[in-house]
Order: C-alpha cells, then structure tokens, then sequence
C-alpha cells in the first residue's frame, strides 16, 4: 500500500503507472471554501441516490444532485437521471477547476456523504457516455475523508486524505485499470460535500 501525505505536488502523479492522478491540495482559501460549503449544503436539490443493482432498486443513505450545462438525460448506476442548469456557486467552482486543472467540464454529480457512516465501495467512473480518458475533477468541501485507489489486475493500492476545499484529478487510463472508493469511518461526525465534474460526450 502507497500512502500520500496531504502536502500537495500536483505535478507528481500519485499512480505508479496505468493511469494518472493528481492531487492539488486546498485550491480555495478556508474562508472561501467554508462560504461554498455553506451554499452548497443548502441550495442543491439533494435527494437520495438510487442505484439498480440486480435488477432491484437501492436507496441510498447519501444524497446527490445533477448539474450541467444543459438539461440532459444520463444514466448512472442503472437510473437515468435528468441535469439541471448550474447554480451560481457551482459554475465559480467549475471555473477555479478549469483554470487549475486545464480541462473543461459540461456536468457535475454532487455527493453529500452526511458523516462518516456513509462511503462508496470500489468501483470505476466507466459510464459509456463519459469521455474517453477524459478529466475527472473530484472537489471535496466539508470533514476531511481518506480516498483510496486499488489497481484491478494486482491489487496494489494508494491512499490519501481529500481536505476541505481541495482538488483532485483522475485521467488517461485510471478508469480502464483502478478503482476508487471512499472508505466508511467511525471517526467521522460531520458532512462531507463531493463535486465531481466529468465530461459527457453526448452532449
């Protein structure tokens, strides 16, 4: 296992090979990040995630909400879903990401873990509709949580903790040969807000 410290070298990237991440630390001041959280918490429309999974649909204790550029249909976890227009604190955000990251974005799926009960097992961001090897912007506002990546043919893994306001990159082929998950804790008492901004080639 490969654990990173929290200081940020966005040009080294955290993969040892098959794929690149990069984590850019606190891309917003405190005050700032503290503001958006604050917006974001109460202004996106947050309902319950659902996914299919053996045909039977599970409800799940996190809450999301779709956002881009368009209103478009888009399946994800076997349910469609239907994106609204961007708020004003998400397209802020959207831009600070473009200009940190070099890539653009035309969606956004938000995440509200609401302690540290509540996680993602391990899986891949491999949707049909995404972009090829395409950015993926992952933006984590709210209680610092550990993120992990487990390589699919040898298992090796690679951790780190996502900060308050910071930015973290997957592309090239991390989604063809990683998984990621955001492990469950017990130490965990607040909420933790998850941006992820992908492309969608359909659009």
């Amino acid at each position: 296992m490969i654990l990173f410290e929290a200081d940020p070298q966005p040009e080294r990237n955290l993969l040892p090979y098959d794929g690149s991440v990069y984590y850019y630390g606190q891309i917003f001041p405190q005050t700032l990040a503290d503001h958006y959280y604050q917006q974001l918490l109460a202004q996106l429309a947050w309902e319950h995630d659902r996914a299919v999974i053996y045909g039977k649909t599970i409800h799940t204790k996190r809450k999301v909400a779709w956002y881009g550029d368009q209103p478009f249909q888009y399946t994800y976890s076997g349910v469609l879903k239907t994106a609204m227009p961007w708020t004003a604190p998400l397209e802020y955000i959207k831009q600070a990401v473009e200009a940190k990251s070099g890539a653009t974005f035309n969606s956004c799926l938000c995440n509200l873990y609401h302690d540290g009960s509540e996680g993602m097992a391990w899986h891949s961001d491999a949707e049909k509709d995404l972009k090829k090897h395409g950015v993926i912007a992952s933006v984590t506002f709210g209680a610092r949580r550990k993120f992990g990546f487990k390589h699919k043919l040898n298992k090796q893994t690679v951790y780190l903790e996502l900060a308050h306001g910071s930015l973290l990159t997957m592309q090239d082929q991390t989604q063809d040969y990683w998984m990621h998950r955001l492990p469950p804790t017990t130490k965990i008492k607040s909420p933790r807000i998850n941006l992820t901004f992908r492309t969608i080639d359909r659009f």
